[in-house]
């Protein structure tokens, strides 16, 4: 899964483009957990504007990378959700334990 990531002032920013499935998601959180230990972000921000699936595997992996920006006594947020995502998102209650803002 492609990523790319931006660093300023102890904000890390992840973009995230393609699927989050059961095969990326292991390795998404491997590579989100390495960030997050090299940069020690205050505030972490994934954009998931380029991300055309996430099943209940992303799910995981936002609650993980909230878990793990809270033991760094960091916060997160997550923004651009677009549409397929932002259903599995509400399905699962997560806007409202996440900051979350969808896309039009």
């Amino acid at each position: 899964m492609p990523m790319t990531c931006t660093a300023k002032n102890r904000e890390l920013t992840v973009r995230l483009s393609g699927e989050i499935d059961h095969h990326a998601a292991r390795q998404l959180m491997l590579e989100l957990d390495r960030e997050i230990e090299s940069r020690f972000p205050r505030r972490l921000v994934l954009d998931l504007a380029q991300l055309t699936f996430m099943d209940s595997s992303g799910i995981a992996v936002l609650l993980r990378t909230c878990r793990r920006m809270q033991e760094v006594r960091g916060t997160m947020q997550v923004v651009n959700v677009p549409r397929q995502p932002a259903k599995v998102i509400r399905a699962a209650n997560l806007h409202k334990v996440l900051s979350v803002s969808f896309l039009p």
